[in-house]
């Protein structure tokens, strides 16, 4: 039996790229990595020392090389950062290498869920975050739709239920 394509999830930050990873893999009996996770792991330090340490550019080239490595592993769910669709070599290669899910999110669900999150480095010391996730969704936006197969509204759906319905879109188009 062939081995699932890869599934790659986009959108932005409080979208729930890693809870919903964790439960398609559960349903579809796949591994289950975080390119942001990895990069920490690796590194030994949180995201946000990065930035502070080498700038954004920095980060995202660390970004770039987890992802084309996590890419390469087979049967895998994989939740990315929510700028990592900012670099266009790296969705080429989510795009070439699985079947790419956009979690769309609203600007109010963004809020709500990063609200008391420490890890955003792109959020910290930003006077209006509002105004911050609005920019950063009118940039990234029309990144995420480019490379996506399929566009899930996350709504106030839980995860579990949403995990399935992914699924189930999946199947509809055939690729998984």
């Amino acid at each position: 039996m062939a081995a699932n394509p890869n599934i790659y999830l986009v959108g932005p930050m409080g979208a729930g790229k890693t809870t919903i990873g964790r439960r398609i893999a559960e349903i579809k009996g796949m591994s289950f990595v975080d390119s942001d996770h990895e990069v920490e792991k690796r590194t030994g330090v949180d995201i946000s020392f990065i930035f502070d340490m080498e700038g954004e550019a920095g980060f995202r080239k660390r970004e770039r090389e987890m992802i084309a490595e996590l890419s390469d592993l087979p049967n895998t769910v994989m939740a990315t950062g929510g700028g990592a669709v900012l670099e266009s070599a790296t969705r080429d290669l989510l795009s070439a290498r699985g079947v790419v899910v956009y979690l769309e999110t609203s600007l109010e669900q963004q809020i709500s869920r990063t609200r008391k999150a420490s890890n955003r480095p792109i959020l910290e010391g930003s006077e209006d975050v509002e105004a911050t996730l609005t920019r950063l969704m009118e940039e990234r936006d029309p990144l995420y739709r480019s490379i996506a197969d399929i566009v899930v509204p996350t709504g106030d759906q839980q995860a579990r239920r949403l995990a399935r319905e992914i699924v189930e879109q999946l199947e509809a188009i055939g690729t998984a």
